[in-house]
């Protein structure tokens, strides 16, 4: 099976899902395939609106760090292809179940809309690993939640709950965990009522410019993330995430 699916209903709404459960780890495949997957929709005249969510007990965990071949070890080419996500003409309402961590929470955020659950958790712990933000969370964050919010939330690697991502606007909405997805579909239907070459219009010209401040943020991320790669702190942030113990950064 694929690791992006899409269902379409008699609704003018496509479900696009994502299967690599529980964390649902990204790497540059994927993401360039959900891609697609959006620019097929974008071509698709009775496509209005379209559902992001993922299988299993996490939307997203991010790039896997831990991992050989990790996504941070070459961020140009995973951002390359998020580029074109923000690029895509058709609204996206994302389904936030567990975790949006990392790059999944900027994966969620370069959505219109998110749907949460009180127990859903927003974190942008990028510093607690000793390393830099990406996936243009520098425009989305400050843009949904505020300067202060996002220095906030960028420097300290804090967990936000559903309740609080509300309040912050990292969410539009909150259910129950087992109606995420509902109320996800039903945002959706209430955007894919309205006049499609009005709501296309509308969105555009809301986010007029953010395609080259996007572009220009993944650009600056990346070269930073390239820099503190090659960090003892990097690497003491990552080996105490898989031992699950407090990291011991020296600076350097």
């Amino acid at each position: 099976m694929s690791d992006v699916t899409v269902e379409r209903d008699e609704g003018h709404l496509a479900t696009v899902e994502i299967h690599r459960p529980p964390a649902n780890y990204f790497d540059a495949a994927l993401i360039g395939e959900l891609a697609d997957v959006y620019e097929r929709l974008d071509d698709d005249p009775d496509c209005r609106a379209i559902v992001l969510c993922s299988e299993g007990k996490h939307f997203c965990a991010g790039a896997n760090l831990g991992s050989p071949g990790s996504p941070a070890d070459e961020p140009r080419s995973l951002y390359r292809q998020a580029l074109r996500l923000f690029a895509s003409a058709t609204p996206v309402v994302a389904a936030v179940q567990g975790a949006a961590v990392g790059g999944g929470l900027g994966l969620a955020l370069s959505a219109d809309f998110r749907v949460a659950s009180p127990s859903s958790r927003f974190s942008a712990n990028f510093a607690r690993l000793g390393f830099h933000h990406g996936f243009a969370l520098s425009v989305t964050l400050p843009a949904l939640a505020g300067q202060q919010t996002a220095l906030d939330l960028l420097l300290t690697g804090r967990r936000v709950r559903g309740e609080e991502a509300l309040a912050l606007g990292l969410c539009d909405r909150l259910a129950e965990d087992d109606g995420i997805r509902e109320r996800a579909r039903a945002l959706a239907t209430e955007v894919a009522l309205s006049a499609p070459l009005a709501v296309r219009s509308i969105r555009a010209t809301l986010r007029a410019g953010l395609l080259e401040r996007v572009e220009h943020a993944l650009e600056r991320e990346a070269s930073e993330q390239d820099r503190l790669r090659a960090s003892d702190d990097f690497r003491e942030g990552v080996a105490a995430s898989i031992e699950r113990r407090p990291p011991r950064f020296q600076g350097s």
